[in-house]
């Protein structure tokens, strides 16, 4: 882990506890960061998800890497009984002061606590690429859900227009560590940030991750313009 006066960040190995410790790090302030980062397309995005879940009353569906449990809360818009689950206890801690209705559990995206088949639907946004094991994370979603549940999966992208791709990217590198000073409890923790989005698989890649896994029916489609892309799959 990079350490600095002002905080730290996990290194792009993405092991479990440094992770944790950065996400501890900027959890005072995480959800207005986002927010800011993204120009308000956050909101939309948790909406997206949630209606590419499909989710209906009674449904149980599990939110991983649910952080604040800010997309948890979304979740549960739809009637469905909706849990979180998250690694960091900062990010849990935080949370629980805002949204105190809202089931935060904490829990490894490798080793959930739940039994087989538990859910119907299972959801990750913004976090699959903070796991060390992409692969082993997807199988392990895959335990929990019961056969012909769904797994959505919302994550920051690669935009398919190489002009835009080529402006978000001189976003990243030059403005984004420039806002995170402003607004950020832990300005150093959105350097990895940036590199993590950097190096996440595409959106062909990572639909051919999720079928390796064991999902069936995979598809995808990309929000605002590719920055971000929900892909969607079926438990055989």
């Amino acid at each position: 882990m990079s350490r600095t006066p002002q905080g730290q960040r996990a290194s792009l190995d993405k092991q479990p506890h440094e992770v944790a410790a950065m996400f501890d790090g900027v959890a005072a302030r995480y959800d207005l960061t986002n927010t800011v980062m993204t120009a308000g397309r956050d909101r939309a995005w948790r909406r997206a998800t949630r209606e590419a879940l499909g989710l209906r009353p009674g449904e149980r569906v599990l939110d991983v890497g649910a952080g604040t449990g800010v997309s948890t809360e979304e979740l549960s818009h739809s009637g469905a009984y909706a849990v979180g689950a998250d690694l960091s206890l900062g990010m849990l801690q935080a949370g629980r002061r805002v949204r105190p209705q809202v089931p935060l559990l904490a829990g490894d995206a490798l080793r959930l606590p739940f039994p087989d088949a538990t859910f119907d639907a299972v959801t990750i946004s913004f976090a699959l690429r903070n796991v060390v094991d992409t692969q082993a994370a997807l199988r392990e979603f895959a335990r929990v859900t019961r056969p012909g549940g769904r797994l959505v999966i919302c994550e920051l992208s690669h935009p398919t227009n190489p002009l835009f791709r080529t402006a978000y990217l001189s976003y990243l590198m030059r403005w984004l560590p420039t806002a995170a000073r402003v607004v950020s409890s832990n300005p150093d923790a959105y350097v990895y940030l940036i590199e993590s989005i950097r190096a996440w698989p595409d959106q062909a890649a990572l639909a051919a991750l999720i079928q390796e896994a064991g999902w069936g029916r995979v598809a995808w489609r990309n929000l605002t313009g590719g920055l971000a892309a929900l892909h969607r799959a079926v438990r055989d």
